[in-house]
Parts: structure tokens; sequence; C-alpha cells
């Protein structure tokens, strides 16, 4: 019985009968029949059901290839086997019978033979030079070859197409190198193979697994392999990656041309070898688009090309450059913005293999089709490409412009997972330009209404040398609220102002407005720092309280502010300062040392109930001030006492002049990304020369009224200003009067040549004149309209001891003395 176990195979030798004419010992090992027992017999008593159609011993001829048979054996038992029959002839051609090859069916070598035989995957065996050993009938189904055809030839020499690689910037060896790989090493190798094969128009990917086969000593005897294609889950997984890069790569920045260049560069190679953003003029601009054109309108639509990359060439157009171009009627991508739909154009119908069996074809992809796809455009390829798919750029329902995705280098059409894909890729850059531009419209509004609000041009004044910088936040930041203001005041001085609202955007500008035409207007008025501040404070918790929502969920914008308001005398060359949460000025004398600022910060505006204090200070001349807002020294490095420290050692160096030290400083400060508004106001101090100013004490009767008008004149000859004693005599004849009649002692006139002629008469009482109209008969209330007609300006100012009245003759040139 033993040996009846061990027996693999059998024969006989049937005659043109159908009995026995031969039996082996194998025979009698597999059923237990001798060949006393078995020759002579029919064959079909050794069968133990029915014989199939062609059995020896029935009409045909042996079946072929192998049937699974049910043999009978002596015991009695079923012996399930393997039958083939293989006709016998004499050398004359007579049929002399059939040879029966029977294989146990239970015996591991043929299970395995049917199995790999019939496995659905792409199995194969080659010797250590790549020859063709044994393929099964899945292989040869895809390789379109049978295994008679390609047996003892070499891999490289049928498929040359295998020792390259369709995607060199993957770094994978070609296919047929990493089978000499494994057989050169004995290692086991598993990848992923991504190639196109000959005669097909796609690129298919194969899960493979390469090893070696060795024998019984453990040498490397041949090589063997198993695939299958997996083209559907790779492609849709890379199409899952490019998603994923989109959406850490396609709008990152608040930036129109920015974004429209991430789409152009995302998809490309992976996806596309050639992409472009076609977008509106106004979108650009920041503004809204235009309606979306018509169907059969008849008219080109004008756009600029924001963005072109390509695979084998940097093509990518410069931000800031974008290039004309222009969509004729009835072109893919015009009727694509009137219909909203997307187009695919194909250069000619995919193949579906060509002389190999797989590639997906048209035909196999999963994804539907929508209307009008593909369309088949033979001109694509005047081109240079293969197929192109055309998407309209839309968000929040309005048409922003055109994208087109190409291929040139890949003959693969796109597919209707593709575009898809395309749509996916699109629609996400949409909402991204979409709210580029939004921003960019606010941005630019807000920054056209600061800068109108902003000082535009320095005024003319003798008391400083003053020179100044701001710019805004860069594009991932919304507008602030600095400012800075140089305001010429009466006496010859000059305030310097600089502050900041809280907040950024719209609500800051408008705010920031508001702030500094109440501090021109508190400054006309002759306020002390101190007390422009109170008022200024008061204004903010106004402001504030105005802006307090009318309904439950109406947002309100934060409304605070900082200020620091500054007074330069060139006369007395004192400098008067308070500070409303605003950092300090930074002063340089002319010998380059530090200048302790003592002036106390007070709290910002918006606090309300808490003092602000003033600081004075002599200053030399040639000093140099330095106000700044915090944007210039505060960054995520540093904060405000380290910022004002390297803004000091920035400003010790030597310039030539505050406008170029200006811009010394704003690149040695600001940082490329910067968060907020930086504004920079530098001045250099000037002193008035003593023997531009004169004083005269004022007896308080009108009786002095000559004497001093003799006073003024003399002092104008002496300073060569002529032209004008008849309005200056008149000018001081009113205020002296006025001051003796309705003033107190002790009462002073002043009379300053600087680029205006400037007279001062003080006082003091608090009482504060007034013009108005005189009436026909009146014999007074004409003086100070006499004043106001005569000269460019006058007003009053209040000092601790009583007030002053001046009025100011603008002087045609400045004389020399």
């Amino acid at each position: 019985m033993a040996g009846e176990q061990d027996a693999r195979t059998a024969a006989l030798v049937v005659g043109p009968d159908g009995v026995v004419s031969g039996w082996s010992e194998s025979g009698r090992l597999l059923l237990g029949w001798t060949a006393e027992d078995a020759v002579g017999r029919p064959v079909t008593d050794l069968l133990a059901a029915p014989p199939p159609p062609g059995f020896p011993g029935s009409t045909g001829s042996g079946p072929d290839p192998p049937a699974l048979i049910p043999l009978r054996h002596r015991d009695g038992s079923t012996v399930d086997a393997l039958v083939s029959a293989h006709p016998l002839s004499g050398a004359d051609g007579r049929a002399l019978g059939h040879t029966i090859t029977v294989h146990r069916w239970e015996r591991r070598p043929v299970i395995a033979d049917l199995a790999f035989e019939q496995c659905p995957f792409a199995l194969g065996v080659y010797d250590s030079e790549l020859r063709f050993l044994w393929i099964n009938a899945s292989s040869g189904r895809v390789i379109a070859h049978s295994e008679e055809q390609v047996l003892g030839k070499k891999y490289r020499e049928l498929f040359p197409e295998f020792d390259r690689e369709l995607f060199p910037e993957r770094d994978d060896k070609p296919y047929t190198d990493q089978l000499a790989e494994v057989a050169r090493t004995g290692e086991p190798a598993r990848l992923i193979t991504v190639f196109r094969p000959l005669g097909s128009d796609y690129a298919n990917a194969w899960a493979t697994s390469i090893w070696p086969v060795r024998d019984a000593e453990g040498r490397v005897r041949a090589v063997a392999n198993w695939g299958f294609d997996m083209s559907a889950e790779y492609w849709a997984r890379q199409r899952l990656l490019i998603l994923n890069e989109a959406s850490g790569g396609i709008g990152r920045t608040l930036d129109v041309l920015g974004t429209a260049q991430e789409l152009a560069r995302t998809p490309v190679p992976g996806f596309a070898d050639l992409v472009t953003v076609d977008l509106f003029d106004e979108v650009l601009r920041g503004e809204e688009p235009p309606l979306s054109p018509a169907s059969g309108s008849g008219e080109a639509i004008a756009l600029s090309r924001a963005a072109r990359h390509g695979a084998k060439h940097d093509t990518d157009r410069a931000p800031g450059h974008p290039m004309p171009v222009r969509h004729a009627p009835g072109s893919v991508a015009a009727r694509s913005m009137a219909t909203g739909r997307s187009t695919v154009q194909l250069a000619a119908e995919p193949g579906h293999g060509g002389e190999w069996a797989f590639g997906p074809g048209l035909a196999a992809d999963p994804a539907h089709w929508p209307p009008g796809n593909p369309l088949i455009d033979e001109s694509l390829a005047a081109e240079g490409l293969t197929c192109r798919i055309t998407v309209p750029l839309r968000a929040r329902g309005a048409l922003l412009g055109v994208v087109a995705f190409a291929r040139s280098d890949r003959p693969e059409a796109f597919t209707a997972d593709d575009l898809i894909l395309a749509e996916e890729l699109t629609a996400k850059a949409a909402v991204a330009i979409d709210n580029a531009r939004r921003y960019a419209r606010e941005r630019t509004t807000a920054l056209t209404l600061q800068r109108s609000l902003l000082l535009q041009q320095l005024p003319s004044q003798e008391a400083l040398d003053v020179a100044s910088r701001y710019l805004p936040a860069g594009t991932g930041a919304e507008v602030g609220g600095d400012w800075f203001d140089v305001i010429p005041l009466s006496g010859a001085r000059v305030a310097l102002v600089v502050g900041d609202v809280v907040g950024h955007g719209l609500h800051a500008s408008a705010s920031m407005g508001r702030l500094r035409t109440a501090v021109r207007t508190l400054a006309d008025v002759d306020l002390p720092p101190d007390e422009l501040l109170t008022h200024l404070d008061d204004l903010v918790i106004h402001l504030a309280s105005d802006l307090q929502p009318a309904g439950h969920f109406q947002p309100t914008g934060e409304f605070g502010a900082t200020c620091l308001y500054t007074v330069y005398d060139p006369v007395s060359r004192r400098f008067t300062m308070a500070s409303a949460g605003h950092p300090p000025p930074l002063i340089i004398s002319p010998d380059g040392t530090r200048i302790p600022a003592p002036a106390r910060p007070g709290p910002p505006l918006g606090i309300g109930g808490l003092p602000f204090e003033a600081t004075e200070l002599e200053l030399p001349e040639g000093s140099l001030l330095a106000l700044y807002t915090d944007g210039l020294v505060v960054s995520r490095e540093r904060d405000v006492d380290r910022g004002s420290t390297e803004l000091l050692r920035v400003l010790d160096r030597s310039a030539t002049s505050l406008e170029g030290l200006c811009d010394t400083v704003m690149d040695a400060m600001l940082p490329e990304r910067r968060t907020d508004d930086a504004a920079l106001l530098l001045a250099r101090t000037h002193a008035l020369d003593p023997q531009h100013v004169a004083d005269w004490d004022v007896v308080p009767d009108p009786a002095e009224v000559p004497r001093t008008r003799k006073f003024a004149l003399d002092q104008l000859e002496a300073w060569g200003l002529e032209e004008t004693s008849f309005v200056t005599e008149l000018v001081v004849s009113e205020l002296v009067t006025n001051a003796i009649r309705y003033g107190e002692p002790p009462i002073r006139l002043r009379l300053i040549r600087d680029s205006a002629l400037i007279c001062e008469v003080s006082d003091a009482s608090n009482t504060a004149p007034h013009l108005r109209r005189a009436r026909a008969f009146d014999e007074g209330g004409r003086g100070l309209l006499l004043v106001a007609q005569l000269t460019q300006g006058w007003g009053t100012r209040h000092t601790t001891d009583g007030k002053t009245i001046w009025c100011a003759q603008t002087l045609a040139e400045p004389q020399s003395s």
C-alpha cells in the first residue's frame, strides 16, 4: 500500500479498439491492477464513471487538454486522476491506438499546475538571463503572446519598452533591471511599476512581486514574478495626493497672482504637462468681475494670463506681469465661460491597448462623461497637445476667468475621473482667488482712504527739517491705523504728531482720519499737549459709544488709539511733549549722545478719567527727533524696548539727509514679512536767530500806542521789511489798543521774523476776543476785522498766565539781516 500511495503517474497503451494492450508497473502502484488483470480488457472497465466524449474506445480522439476522470481501483475505491491521451500511428500513418497518461489528482504538483495556469494574476518564470521558462494563461493574455511564442526568448528582446521608465522623476529602475537585480542578489522585491505598454495610449500601474527560485542546494536557478493591474486604484490614489497637495499649496497667500501661480504649479507634472490660468483684468485689480459673457455673443473675450507653468521648462510668468490674451468667439474657452461647463478635448480617439491586452481605454473609464464630453479635436496636434481640459473659474456665482490643463509629453488621454480632479482643483483655487480679490479690494480701499487722510506734503516752516515714511503692512495683513502729522503753530512753533489706531482695515483707517482731523482742530486752538490729549481722549470715548451695535447680533469694531503730541518752539528751543500710551520720541544731540525723553506715557486714548502729563525740555540746535509707531520697532523677534534700542543704534549712523536716513531706518528695522503698519517721522531742530525776535513791554496807557507803533516801524526798518510797514503799523495799533482797553497788565509786544512776519500781543487776561460784524454807527468792533482782512492768519493762544493774540504776514522771500 505504501507503494501505491507513493505512485505519482501511470502510463498505458490502448489499441484502436479501446482494449488495453500495454500496462506499466506504475499502473499497478496507482490502481492496484496487474498487467495480467488489465491487458486485454476494455479501457472503459477502468473508469468509475461514463467516459467523457472523445475518450479512447468511444467516437473521436482522446481528450485534449487533460480531463479530470474518476478511475476504479482494484480494491473498489475511486481514484480521481488527470487523464490525457496521445494518438499513436505507424510508419505508414496507420492508427495504432493511444498512449494514455494518468496523474493522480490529489498530488500537489497537479493541483499547483492547474492553479497556476488558471490564476487571474499574471505569473511567469525566467532564467538568470531573463529568458522565458514558463508563463500562465493570464500572463499570455496580458502580453498578447502564447507560451510557445515566448519560451526561450529574452525579456529585453521581446519587450524593450520595459527597459525605460515612464516617469524618470520617480527615480525608479526599469522593470527588467528589477528582475535582473533579484536574479543577481537573490533578494526578493515588491514594487509598483508604472509603464506604458506597447501600442497603448495609457500608462498602467502594476503591483508586482519578484522572488528567486532556488534548487535543493539553495542556488538561484530562476526568477519568478506575479502581478496584477492596479491602475484604477493607483491613479485614484495619485489624484487624492494631488488634491492633498492642493489643500496646502493653493491659497496660501491673499494674493491673486500668487494663487493663480499656485494653481498652475500644483498639478504639474503629476497630472498635466501644461497649465494656464487666465483672469479678467477686473479680478487682478481687486474689482468686481464683469458679467459672464453670453453664449454666441460674437465678441472675443479679453483676459490676462496670470500664470503659465509647464513640466519641461519653467514657464511661470513673473508676478505683476500678466500677459493679455483674447479668446475668440466660439472657441472652447469662450464656450466654457459662457455655459459654465467644462470641456475635454482629445486629439484622437484613444486606443484600447493595441498589441497589448491591457490599458483602460476610453470605454473602460469607471466614471461617466458629462454631456458634450469628450470632444475629439484633431487641431490639438498642431499645438503639440494630446488632450486638454478647459474649466471655467467660478466662485460664489461669479466668473473670474478660465483654466486649461493640457498634456503634451504623455499620450494617454484624460479620463472622466481626471475631469473631476481638474474641476476640484479649479473650484478650490477659485475660492482662494476670489478671497484674494476681495481682500485686495478692501485693502486698496483702506489704503486709498488712509493715504488721502495722511499728510500728503510737508508744510512750509523754518523751525524743523522734516522727513517721513509710512509703509502699510504686507499683503498678508490688513491696513492699519498709523498716522503722523506736522502742524505749523503760531509763534513759529511746529507740532509733531504720531499715533496708532487699534485694529486694521477700513474701520481703522476711518477712525484714524477722524482722530487726525480732531488733532488738527485742537492744534488750531493752540492747546498745550496735555490738554489736547485730554480733549482727544473724550472724543475717542464718544466715538466708541457711537460704535455700539444697534442690534443684538450686529458686530462692532474695537476702537482705541495711542498718540504722541509734541511742540517745538525755535525761539526758546523748548520741546514740549505728552503721550497717550505711545512710545516717547528718541532724541539725539548733535554730538551723537542720546537725550533722555522724560515723558511719562499716559493711558491710551479711550480709557477716560486719567490725566495726561506734559514734559518740557530745552534742546540744542541741530538735535535729531525720531517719532514712530510700534510697527517700526516691534516684531516677533523683539519687543518695544529692544526695538527702540535697535532704532537708536541705526539713528546714530551719519546721514547726508533726513530722507536718506529714513530709508536706512526702514530698511534696517522692517522685516520682509511685516504684519503691522509702520510710520516714522524724523526732524532736525533749528534755533531762530535772537536778532530775528524783538520784544517791547507796553505800559497799559492809550498814550503808549504811538510809541509802540514807532518801535515796530523801527524794527521793520532794521530787518529791511519796510514794505510791510503799513499793515504792521495798523495791526500793532489795533492789537495793543485792544489789550490796553480790555486786557490786563502786563502787556507785551513781540515781533518774529521767520518765513512770515509774526506780530504777538500778550496780556494777563484769559478773555479771548471775538471777531464780530460792526454796524454802521458803531464806534468799535472793526479792529479784529481789519486784522483778519489784512493778514494771512490770526488767532488766540492761551497760556498759563494769560493769552496771546497773534497775526502773521507772509513774506515774499527770505530777507537777510
